[in-house]
């Protein structure tokens, strides 16, 4: 597989090959992105005619990278007699300075060539190249190249500069050099990408959030990121490597979108580089401990974008929350719904959850009180249009049938929810963990309806609404043969009867009957679920089983990390312990950054989890899994204005010590050793 590199700044990325070039992939987007378009589809060096081999890359920061490159073909002894250095960064614009090297005792005379072309493609078009509708024009002007597209209003437009005189023609740069004997030269290219509104004004311009930053801002930002976060030290190296990778990953998925200056995460490279309600709702909760400072815009964003009419098209119901925002051409045109998009059933219940759950870390009573009217929209939601059937239960189906999301929950792709023979359910469908959520949702809505809205009468409502559903559902789902919960119901109120990883979902929601969890811990730890490395999202057997099929087979770290968390709920701490280190281990081989999902195929079949092939890397909530993993270990709880710590180490961790969480209670450390051992400091303030 050809090795790509990637360096990202939020939104905007460049993913090219080993040498710095980048050459359209129908199968990968490689080239420079911004707000879902492509700007630059080719950036290729020639020296001298040639393309150049790389002796090294070096992964300097997450936004920025260093190629090493000589002429000529590689082999076992390189003479070069000059070499060529690209070091680049994004940061709003990209940037690349280029420097070559004269190694030899006499001058010599290059000509230096730089093939830059755009097609302007919207990402969703990558897979599915077509012909596009608008005009794409180059003009050489003075000093720089102008690449841009307009289709009616909409229009992008790309800028290329050089420090260093050139020679511009319409499909690149040229340098005509002479070096003399041990001498070097050098240029600073620039790509600027403009995002044009009404009136042909770049609409980022009155954002400052989106103007360019240099390397040294971005670098102290990233310092101060990391200096404000709680400090790990371990017995595991892996677990200390894998956390300091998740940190710097999160810094770099952070964005700002077009309506705000806050900087919220995005869901992962290269795919979804934006807003994901149901993501980035899951890498708050799995973070909060870590940097809260994440979840309070995420949330004010959500909650100003919550429908408030219908809207088949958007899939857009009044009190949901979003699914996906896009900027792109096929969305300006309506050829795609995700302006923003709200085809999720999750999204809405997980908003509840998380708003509950940063108070409870936080003691943000504010921000409770003044998303109060949204968050009564949400539950309410719930019953007058999640439920579908009119049976109580969140249920989903389509009302865009061009092209909306047939599957409506986590596991979206088309085959996900299927009975045990493979053979796939009518629709609408209600999905195990989706009532999980709606039962923790009305909890949770009742704590702060109790708490901080003054209004008993609707607590009560929302604690008897849950109880009721709590009892419909271990009634309802319970696979009485097999001692599981079925992974959905179907319209007849049959039960879709396939054994997956949502039932660890319902473990953190708290619906499981206190009987019953000890057969569902039973079964997450099973042969047929845990792969050794994780648990698959589909049980081994079941029709459909895949170990590399998307949402049939394979881990998923996030996946996993909610079921740790499920099971430490119930009390399984062992079990919690065993799945953490399965996620550690397999960190290890992923250079410490765990991907969205990788192959559910039996340790003992592998040496190493193997990569599968289309994962985004990094991925918001797979960057999230090792802190909720470090959350659970520790057994971090928040109880007042105290944290409770109550740590399960698994022995072969050993120690470990978080030193300096912040919540409501200012800053405290957590230690833990082996089987239980703990030490928690007294409380200290914030300074």
């Amino acid at each position: 597989m050809k090795q790509l590199v990637s360096i990202l700044d939020g939104n905007t990325f460049v993913v090219s090959d080993n040498r710095g070039d980048i050459d359209p992939s129908p199968t990968f987007p490689t080239g420079l992105f911004s707000f879902d378009t492509r700007f630059l589809s080719k950036w290729e060096l020639r020296v001298n005619g040639e393309r150049l081999n790389p002796l090294s890359v070096d992964d300097l920061q997450y936004f920025e990278s260093q190629f090493f490159l000589v002429p000529g073909e590689p082999t076992h002894y390189v003479d070069a007699k000059f070499s060529i250095i690209r070091h680049r960064s994004v940061g709003g614009s990209f940037l690349e300075e280029l420097t070559i090297l004269n190694h030899q005792d006499q001058s010599v005379d290059l000509t230096v060539r730089l093939n830059v072309e755009s097609d302007f493609a919207d990402l969703f078009e990558i897979k599915d190249v077509r012909e596009k509708v608008g005009s794409t024009r180059v003009l050489v002007e003075e000093g720089r190249l102008r690449l841009y597209y307009q289709r009616e209003t909409f229009r992008r437009e790309a800028i290329v500069t050089s420090s260093a005189p050139a020679e511009y023609d319409e499909a690149g740069l040229t340098f005509s050099l002479h070096l003399a004997a041990h001498e070097q030269w050098g240029t600073r290219l620039k790509v600027e990408t403009l995002v044009e509104g009404a009136g042909g004004r770049d609409i980022r311009l009155s954002i400052q959030r989106h103007r360019s930053r240099t390397r040294e801002q971005m670098r102290t930002d990233l310092d101060e990121w990391l200096a404000r976060a709680p400090k790990l030290t371990s017995d595991s190296e892996p677990l200390e490597e894998t956390y300091e990778r998740s940190l710097i990953d999160l810094a770099a998925l952070r964005y700002s979108p077009l309506s705000t200056s806050d900087r919220l995460p995005t869901a992962g490279l290269p795919w979804f580089m934006t807003l994901f309600g149901r993501d980035s709702i899951i890498t708050c909760l799995q973070t909060l401990p870590f940097t809260p400072e994440l979840t309070a815009p995420t949330l004010r964003y959500l909650a100003m974008a919550q429908g408030l009419t219908l809207d088949d098209f958007r899939e857009r119901e009044p009190g949901k929350i979003l699914h996906e925002v896009r900027y792109g051409e096929s969305t300006a045109f309506e050829e795609q719904p995700h302006s923003p998009y709200y085809g999720s059933a999750d999204s809405t219940p997980l908003f509840v959850i998380l708003l509950d759950e940063y108070e409870r870390w936080t003691g943000d009573v504010g921000l409770v009180t003044e998303l109060e009217h949204e968050t009564r929209a949400a539950l309410d939601w719930i019953d007058r249009y999640g439920d579908l059937m009119g049976n109580g239960y969140v249920w989903f189906e389509r009302r865009n049938l061009r092209n909306g999301l047939e599957n409506q929950c986590w596991k979206d792709s088309w085959d996900s929810i299927s009975y045990s023979s493979g053979r796939l359910p009518a629709f609408p469908r209600a999905t195990c963990e989706l009532q999980g959520y709606a039962y923790d949702a009305k909890m949770r809505g009742a704590r702060m309806a109790r708490l901080f809205w003054q209004d008993p009468l609707y607590a009560d409502r929302l604690e008897r609404e849950a109880a009721e559903l709590k009892q419909r559902f271990n009634r309802d789902y319970w696979v009485a043969e097999g001692e599981y919960y079925a992974l959905a119901l179907d319209t007849e109120g049959g039960q879709v009867d396939a054994l997956s990883s949502n039932i660890g979902h319902l473990l953190w929601s708290g619906i499981v009957d206190d009987d019953r969890a000890a057969k569902v811990a039973e079964h997450l730890l099973g042969p047929r679920l845990f792969s050794g490395w994780g648990v698959r999202t589909l049980a081994e057997g079941e029709g459909r089983y895949n170990p590399v099929g998307y949402h049939v087979g394979t881990v998923w770290p996030f996946d996993n990390s909610l079921i740790a968390w499920g099971l430490r709920r119930y009390g399984f701490r062992q079990e919690a312990g065993q799945i953490a280190e399965a996620m550690i281990d397999a960190g290890q081989y992923f250079g410490g950054r765990l991907p969205e999902a990788f192959a559910g195929y039996d340790r003992a079949l592998t040496k190493y989890p193997v990569q599968y092939p289309t994962a985004c890397s990094p991925q918001a909530w797979s960057t999230g899994t090792p802190m909720l993993m470090i959350r659970t270990l520790l057994g971090l709880e928040p109880h007042g204005e105290h944290l409770v710590v109550d740590p399960a180490m698994p022995e072969r961790l050993g120690r470990m010590e978080l030193l300096d969480i912040p919540g409501r209670w200012g800053l405290i450390d957590a230690f833990g050793r082996g089987r239980g051992e703990h030490v928690r400091s007294p409380r200290r303030d914030v300074e």
